[in-house]
């Protein structure tokens, strides 16, 4: 048993580093969460600036767009062209996958400060992308809403975590400690 201790330990803590990592890290969102009164249709306030932030790059497109406050749901409206396009909920804001991109760059260490560097720019680009995302998920939908499954359901969540998927594979290749002892070899 020992032995297989032993053989496993490299992937043990990263497992170990990670759950850890995103179990604390959920705690603490969840906490934040918890402020809010969901029955009173309270919206958290990173929600609220990602539908002020997708807001701003709409009216890039079209000078009257603007959200409001859903009044049945805890949610941010949409309205886009005249017409109420989507609605923004606290699963749309991406702090939860910015949890796990957070996780998994914790779990494969690094340096400290490049360790920290990378997840604030990383973060701060998740969060760019995801803005672009709704911005354009919400074009796309006044122009075809006819795609709204595989446009909401499948593209867009794809080129999100397909960017966080990116990031990784820069954070372990070239930053994390596993790519110093690979290009010592």
């Amino acid at each position: 048993m020992k032995n297989l201790l032993q053989q496993y330990k490299p992937f043990l803590l990263f497992l170990g580093k990670f759950l850890l990592t995103y179990l604390v890290l959920t705690i603490i969102y969840q906490s934040y969460l918890n402020r809010f009164d969901v029955s009173k249709n309270e919206v958290d306030s990173f929600t609220q600036l990602v539908a002020n932030q997708t807001k701003s790059v709409l009216t890039l497109f079209d000078a009257t767009a603007y959200n409001e406050q859903h009044p049945k749901e805890p949610s941010i409206k949409i309205i886009y062209k005249g017409q109420y396009i989507s609605r923004i909920i606290e699963g749309c804001n991406a702090l939860s996958v910015i949890v796990l991109f957070v996780s998994f760059v914790i779990a494969f260490t690094g340096k400290w400060k490049q360790t920290l560097v990378f997840i604030l720019l990383g973060s701060i680009l998740i969060h760019i992308l995801n803005i672009a995302r709704i911005a354009l998920l919400c074009m796309a939908l006044y122009s075809f809403p006819q795609y709204e499954h595989i446009l909401h359901g499948v593209i867009f969540p794809l080129i999100i975590y397909g960017v966080v998927f990116l990031l990784w594979v820069i954070w372990v290749n070239k930053f994390s400690l596993h790519a110093t002892t690979t290009a010592k070899k």
